[in-house]
C-alpha cells in the first residue's frame, strides 16, 4: 500500500468504564490508537427521526492492517465523529482494512 494514499491522522476511540465530568460512574471513549487514514465519503442522506431532520453521512475509511479494530468503535477525524458500522478487511493483499462508517448530524 503507497503511504501517500493515506493522508489523514485519525484518531481511533473505544468505551471503557470511567467517570463523566462530574465523578459519577459511566462510560467514556478512550483513545485505542491514532493512524494514518484515506476517508472518502460516500453520500448523504437526510432522514426525518422522531420528528426533526437528521442528516447521516456515510463513509469508508481505509487504514492499515489491524486486528483490534472492532464495530463497537469510534473514529474521530477533526470536528467530525463517525460510528464505525462494519470492519471489512482485505483479504487479498492483507495490507489494509476498510471501516465502513457513518456520521450522524
Amino acid at each position: 500500500m503507497r503511504a501517500a494514499k493515506l493522508n489523514k491522522r485519525v484518531q481511533i476511540q473505544h468505551l471503557t468504564a470511567g467517570q463523566d465530568a462530574i465523578g459519577q460512574p459511566g462510560t467514556v471513549w478512550t483513545l485505542l490508537a491514532t493512524v494514518w487514514a484515506s476517508v472518502l465519503l460516500k453520500n448523504g442522506v437526510q432522514t426525518i427521526r422522531a420528528d426533526a431532520d437528521v442528516s447521516t453521512v456515510q463513509a469508508s475509511i481505509r487504514i492499515r492492517k489491524r486486528s483490534d479494530i472492532t464495530a463497537d468503535m469510534r473514529v474521530v477525524d477533526g470536528a467530525s465523529t463517525y460510528d464505525i458500522k462494519a470492519v471489512l478487511p482485505d483479504e487479498a493483499s492483507r495490507q489494509h482494512v476498510d471501516l465502513v462508517c457513518e456520521r450522524v448530524a
